[in-house]
C-alpha cells in the first residue's frame, strides 16, 4: 500500500488489499495510464515480491471491475469508449453492491448480465428496488461520480456480511461473527494498529438495523479478545426468534503499536 499511494494524487485502501489510486494529474491518456500501472506492478514485485492486478478505468467502478478481470498478475485497460462494451456481457454480480439476492431477484425480471441491466426500463428497477434501482442502472452503464477520498487518519476498521438467505440459527451468525473478525484483525495488524472500541452490528429481515458497542479496559490486536467481544455484544443483543440479514464488526479508538508497550 505504501508503494502504490506515492504513484497516487489521490489514495483510498479498499479492504485489506485493494486501494483506488487517482492518477489524472500524472498521466496524459490511457497508453500512459497503463505505462503507470507497469511501473507500479515492478516496483511492487522487486520490492515485496508481489505479483497484482490493475485495472485502469475512467472512473472507480469501472476500474474496479477492471482489475478483477485479469487476476492475478494482470492489467486491464478500458477506455472511456469502450465501458459499455467491455460491461456488458458480464455477471451482474461484478458490479459492486450486487449480492446474491439482488442477482436471484434481477434474473426472475430476465437480466443476468450487466448490458441486459443497461437496456432494462429504469422505472421497472426503481419500483422494485428503489433509488438502489436507478443506481444499479446507471452502474450498468458505467456511470460513477465517486471521487477517490483520500482518508488522512483510519478512524475505524470494519468488515460486514451478509447471508444468502436471512437466518434465525444462532450458530451461524456466530460463525460469520468470527469470520469478519479475523478479517478485521488482519486488517489491523496490517496498518501496525491497537484497538480497544468493539461495534458489532445487526440487521434483521426487515432491515431493522442496530450497533452495540463496548470500550475495554486495555488495547488490544488480538482475534480471541475481538471475537469474545463481538460475541458478547450480539448474544446479550439478539433478538430471539428473529431472522438476520446482515452481521458486521468494527474496531475503533486506536492507538499505533509503535506507541503500545509490550509487556513481557
Amino acid at each position: 500500500m505504501g508503494i502504490a499511494r506515492h504513484f497516487a494524487d489521490k489514495f483510498e485502501q479498499w479492504g485489506i488489499d485493494e486501494a483506488f489510486l487517482d492518477v489524472t494529474s500524472r498521466v496524459r491518456n490511457f497508453a500512459e495510464a497503463e505505462t503507470l500501472a507497469k511501473e507500479i506492478k515492478r516496483e511492487i514485485r522487486a520490492k515485496e515480491n508481489l505479483t497484482c492486478s490493475i485495472g485502469v478505468g475512467p472512473n472507480k467502478l469501472v476500474a474496479k471491475i477492471a482489475s478483477d478481470f485479469r487476476k492475478p498478475d494482470g492489467i486491464t485497460v478500458i477506455k472511456e469508449e469502450e465501458v459499455e462494451d467491455f460491461l456488458a456481457p458480464l455477471p451482474v454480480r461484478k458490479l459492486l453492491w450486487i449480492g446474491h439476492k439482488t442477482e436471484a431477484k434481477l434474473k426472475t425480471i430476465g437480466v443476468t448480465t450487466i448490458g441486459e441491466l443497461a437496456r432494462f426500463d429504469p422505472t421497472v428497477l426503481n419500483e422494485m428496488f428503489g433509488v438502489m434501482g436507478l443506481q444499479m442502472h446507471l452502474m450498468a452503464r458505467g456511470i460513477d461520480d465517486s471521487e477517490v477520498v483520500q482518508h488522512t487518519e483510519v478512524k475505524s476498521i470494519s468488515h460486514e456480511t451478509t447471508f444468502e438467505e436471512d437466518t434465525d440459527e444462532v450458530d451461524a451468525v456466530l460463525k460469520a461473527l468470527d469470520e469478519l473478525s479475523e478479517a478485521v484483525v488482519q486488517e489491523v495488524d496490517s496498518q501496525n494498529l491497537f484497538f480497544k472500541t468493539v461495534t458489532v452490528k445487526i440487521r434483521y429481515e426487515n432491515f431493522e438495523t442496530h450497533t452495540y458497542a463496548k470500550t475495554l479496559s486495555f488495547q488490544t490486536n488480538r482475534k480471541q479478545d475481538l471475537s469474545k467481544i463481538s460475541r458478547e455484544l450480539l448474544r446479550t443483543h439478539l433478538k430471539s426468534g428473529r431472522k438476520v440479514r446482515l452481521v458486521g464488526v468494527r474496531v475503533s479508538s486506536f492507538v499505533s503499536a509503535e506507541k503500545q508497550k509490550t509487556l513481557v
